[in-house]
């Protein structure tokens, strides 16, 4: 797929109230970042188009939200079963779309895109919830959890399908009905899949508008008749969307990217460790928010590490001709690439700073940037505390290992976060200490429908995955019914 021209038709239709319907605003051009050509048009979701997506979410969720856990989790894996038949199709153009080799499109994008709505599907009817009784003599309580009603979901460029699933799946499971953008740059995939979508489920229960932030994106957010936010994306869009959803108080729902530090020490399996960042530094190009990409490397297994590490990541393959030989691909953008390059620029302008490998833009087609490693950073440099979002891993050396966890909690980031040692008990200690959604311990990047994923300080807050985004797709609510007096005074026969 990379770096190939096709003649292959796209779907461009939006699905409002059921229906599919041409876009009425801008066309906006989709393009193969592998090669940087044009794939096609896709025109934006005109205002009038918004608002008529909104106003069919708000009039299906009276019936949907009635639905039951079993109604809408039959619904649920019919999706996933209709993904699953169309996963050479939609690999296909994730590939194309995101210039990713096909071939993990295929293995890992389609694989876990299927695997989320299977678990809401089963989750749905395994909730669970506080014991109903009598806390107060002559009545009794009970405790729902209901859904919230419509929700916006915002959907980032780098998963376009995955990430799809893990917006749609909890909200709908929950008994929501949702308006869904996905990323101007990369809505092929959902679009291929919203006729079968539009046969799946009732009229108005899902609705996808394509369009950028500035049109679609802020028309969904401060729309009165949307009760929920949800947005993966940085964290200046997170703010703008607090900022407009305050005015109506919605509920958020925000991953607002990371810069995971990987501690690294001593007794760590050295190879294991290469390994691992070789694979989850650079996985996507590193366009992951969980990248592993902050190395903390002790001073005793520090220059092996980078010796090492540079040669594995120097051999990693790209923009090769044949898709099936390439491991990462490029950039979503040359916007993207451009400013990758000059992070590193920047970075490599500190005289303690070593280029290790890569560090440049590839020379062919495509927005492609070469795998980078750098060696010698400090604490306080900007390419350790700001994510690059691209295929740059950074190495500090520290001593102690309490210096090291200080310095991985030293960041406005809090997403994710893996520590390497042999000791099991040290390696205990650390995770609780650091302060990131999660931990991986002599691991990095392995993520599982069933465990939460999320952030804490301005990587944001809320959970994918697991039962407790369903929680935070729902609220609360307290039912407490009175007793007739005779009954509580009758006796038991």
């Amino acid at each position: 797929m990379a770096g190939t021209t096709t003649s292959m038709s796209f779907c461009s239709e939006l699905l409002i109230d059921g229906q599919l319907l041409a876009g009425a605003g801008a066309d906006e051009a989709i393009l193969n970042p592998a090669s940087g050509e044009v794939l096609t048009q896709i025109a934006e979701a005109s205002s009038e188009q918004v608002e008529a997506a909104i106003l069919a979410a708000h009039r299906a969720f009276p019936s949907w939200s009635r639905t039951t856990p079993q109604q809408r989790s039959l619904i649920l894996l019919g999706i996933a079963d209709a993904i699953e038949g169309r996963a050479d199709q939609l690999a296909g153009l994730e590939a194309l779309n995101c210039g990713k080799p096909l071939h993990l499109a295929r293995q890992d994008d389609l694989s876990a895109t299927v695997d989320v709505f299977r678990f809401f599907a089963g989750a749905v009817r395994c909730q669970t919830g506080q014991l109903s009784g009598e806390y107060l003599p002559g009545y009794t309580s009970m405790v729902r959890r209901d859904p919230i009603g419509v929700v916006a979901s915002i959907a980032p460029w780098n998963y376009p399908l995955m990430m799809a699933a893990w917006k749609i799946a909890p909200a709908l499971a929950a008994g929501n009905t949702l308006v869904f953008k996905p990323s101007e740059h990369t809505p092929l995939s959902i679009l291929a899949l919203a006729p079968v979508l539009a046969e799946l489920l009732p009229r108005g229960v899902l609705n996808i508008v394509c369009g950028g932030g500035e049109s679609v994106g802020s028309h969904l957010v401060s729309h009165p008749r949307v009760r929920m936010v949800s947005l993966t994306g940085d964290i200046v869009t997170g703010q703008k969307i607090l900022q407009a959803a305050a005015k109506t108080l919605k509920r958020t729902h925000l991953e607002l990217g990371g810069k995971a530090p990987v501690i690294v020490c001593n007794d760590a399996d050295l190879q294991a460790v290469v390994e691992g960042v070789r694979s989850y530094g650079y996985y996507n190009a590193g366009q992951d928010c969980t990248a592993a990409c902050r190395i903390y490397a002790q001073t005793g297994i520090h220059d092996r590490l980078v010796a090492e590490l540079g040669d594995a990541v120097s051999s990693l393959r790209f923009a090769r001709k044949t898709d099936a030989d390439n491991e990462i691909g490029p950039l979503i953008s040359a916007r993207q690439r451009d400013r990758v390059a000059s992070f590193v620029e920047r970075a490599l302008g500190q005289p303690h700073i070593e280029r290790v490998t890569g560090a440049a833009v590839h020379s062919g087609p495509g927005f492609y940037y070469q795998p980078t490693l750098l060696a010698g950073c400090k604490q306080g440099d900007e390419i350790v505390q700001r994510e690059v979002f691209g295929p740059v891993v950074t190495v500090t050396r520290f001593d102690e290992l309490a210096q090291a966890v200080d310095w991985a909690n030293d960041s406005e980031y809090g997403l994710a976060s893996s520590v390497w040692t042999g000791n099991l008990d040290k390696a205990m200690q650390v995770a609780a200490r650091l302060q990131y959604g999660c931990t991986w311990i002599n691991s990095h990047f392995m993520l599982v429908s069933e465990m939460p994923h999320g952030g804490l300080k301005r990587s944001g807050y809320g959970k994918d995955l697991s039962s407790d985004s369903l929680q935070d797709y729902s609220v609360v609510r307290h039912i407490m019914a009175r007793h007739g007096q005779q009954l509580d005074r009758q006796p038991l026969d």
